[in-house]
């Protein structure tokens, strides 16, 4: 007798489903992440694209398309030419300075104010915090005036007093955040155990806060390099403009003519930048997340 065999369905197993389900529910989500993440990293895409075209193609449709030859030569006339090579020196030597600095005292205040016993810290911490919520472009013109009667007008020291002056109150602002999570016990056995103030400082303290320190200072670094502001006010050098003044200048000397040198000042400009935050990232992950944990 011959039995009708009935054809078996396939069954998706519950775990199977349930992994579509998570993922077909994260779509939405997914597309928008990668939508931000797009429309943040494209802009710098489409500068370095643009600094190796030539200028024909800046007047055409291919203005948004890649370029049809590498033009390295751009890069050159930007940094000779251009005088990007007397901008970046410039820069460099307000930047570096300025930052040094603040992150000395920076550090060494926080430290002071959290960690050391004395009258009046919690009046100096409120100082610091009130300097934040000065904004710059109200002391530009006093601050102008003051350097004028200085002589200190078209000199790298203005730049740097300036950065200092509004670097440094953040910086102890964030920093004093970690050292509140300081254990007492920790700094007394040291103590104890016969280091002096400063081996509590450099020996212990400041190994427990390597990533915050990190993460304050690029966002000092971002902040100083990208000023426009305060290097337009205090520098009309042309032989003394930062990167940022300089690269001003700079469009307003080829204007529509020469868009590839254009394009290729900028990239140069916004390279630091992007190596700072490639190398350290991983630190500043860290400092942020533990900041945002202690916080």
């Amino acid at each position: 007798m011959n039995k009708t065999v009935a054809p078996s369905r396939v069954t998706q197993s519950p775990k199977a489903s349930s992994r579509f389900s998570k993922w077909l529910s994260n779509l939405p989500l997914t597309l928008l992440v990668l939508l931000i993440v797009f429309l943040a990293l494209y802009p710098v895409f489409w500068i370095y694209m643009s600094s190796l075209k030539g200028n024909l193609e800046f007047t055409t449709y291919q203005m948004w398309a890649l370029p049809q030859s590498l033009h390295w030569e751009n890069y050159l006339r930007a940094w000779t030419e251009g005088h990007m090579s007397t901008y970046f020196v410039n820069s460099l030597l307000a930047v570096f300075p300025s930052l040094l600095i603040v992150i000395l005292l920076g550090v060494s205040t926080a430290f002071g104010i959290e960690i050391m016993q004395w009258r009046y810290k919690d009046t100096t911490a409120l100082l610091f915090l009130v300097g934040i919520m000065v904004p710059i472009q109200v002391v530009l013109l006093p601050l102008f005036t003051t350097f004028y009667k200085l002589h200190l007008l078209d000199t790298r020291l203005s730049l740097i007093l300036v950065y200092v002056t509004f670097g440094l109150p953040l910086t102890v602002f964030f920093l004093t955040g970690y050292f509140k999570t300081f254990s007492r016990e920790i700094i007394e056995a040291a103590i104890v155990d016969g280091a002096s103030i400063y081996q509590v400082f450099f020996k212990v303290a400041l190994p427990m806060v390597t990533n915050a320190v990190v993460t304050v200072a690029v966002v000092q670094f971002f902040f100083m390099w990208n000023d426009l502001l305060v290097s337009l006010t205090f520098i009309n050098n042309p032989d003394l403009r930062t990167v940022q003044s300089g690269l001003l200048s700079f469009v307003g000397q080829y204007g529509q003519r020469d868009w590839g040198p254009t394009f290729a000042s900028v990239a140069l400009s916004v390279t630091p930048t992007l190596i700072v935050y490639l190398v350290l990232n991983q630190m500043v992950m860290k400092g942020m997340a533990a900041g945002a944990v202690k916080g």
